[in-house]
């Protein structure tokens, strides 16, 4: 019987995959949308280099600390 359900269960996953692959092939599947543009970005950049802190503009821009510190890498040129 296991042997049964694992078949099935492979049969499954296959299809699963081909709907997913005419999925993105359609456009369908386009991931999150990015909350934060390049002008925002630059301007978080700039004011935490003239020294506003992390949390506050986190807090303001309705981000993470992480996501600030991750926007600041990328405009660095640094692997996050």
């Amino acid at each position: 019987m296991g042997a049964i359900a694992e078949f099935e269960r492979q049969l499954i996953r296959e299809r699963q995959r081909e709907g997913i692959a005419l999925a993105k092939g359609r456009g369908v599947y386009k991931g999150r949308p990015a909350m934060l543009n390049t002008d925002v970005v630059a301007s978080l950049v700039h004011r935490l280099e003239s020294g506003d802190k992390p949390s506050d503009l986190a807090r303001e821009f309705g981000i993470s600390r992480m996501t600030l510190h991750r926007c600041r890498a990328k405009a660095a040129g640094i692997k996050p």
